[in-house]
């Protein structure tokens, strides 16, 4: 079965577009290194929890938008390696512009798919 990495984050609602921009650029260059698809969600219906939520995961503050993306894999194998590369591709390096999001606050990690139907 594929391999997955997963992905939320805060971003600020302003930060839209750049955040888009800059999404797509990254998913050439996950794709350039095995990924198989890059997916990024813009959260529209996130609802604030009492216990847990996406939006108490990452802190999110006023003026904030929960984002849920995630890169599949072939195998974990491809993702160690992929990620590896991608980490080290220049397209990725911090520039002189800001991240359009404030990535201490992101949550991520690998899974191994179990049912994909």
């Amino acid at each position: 079965m594929n391999y997955v990495d997963g992905f939320v984050a805060a971003v600020p609602t302003a930060n839209r577009e750049t955040y888009r921009q800059r999404a797509e650029q990254a998913a050439v260059v996950f794709r350039e290194h095995g990924a198989l698809s890059v997916v990024e969600c813009w959260g529209d219906d996130v609802p604030e929890g009492k216990l847990t939520s996406f939006p108490m995961a990452v802190k999110r503050e006023p003026g904030e938008t929960v984002v849920f993306a995630w890169i599949t894999w072939p195998s974990r194998a491809v993702r160690d390696e992929g990620m590896k590369l991608a980490m080290a591709d220049p397209r990725l390096q911090a520039g002189t512009e800001p991240r359009p999001f404030d990535a201490r606050r992101m949550i991520y990690g690998g899974f191994q798919m179990i049912v994909d139907a």
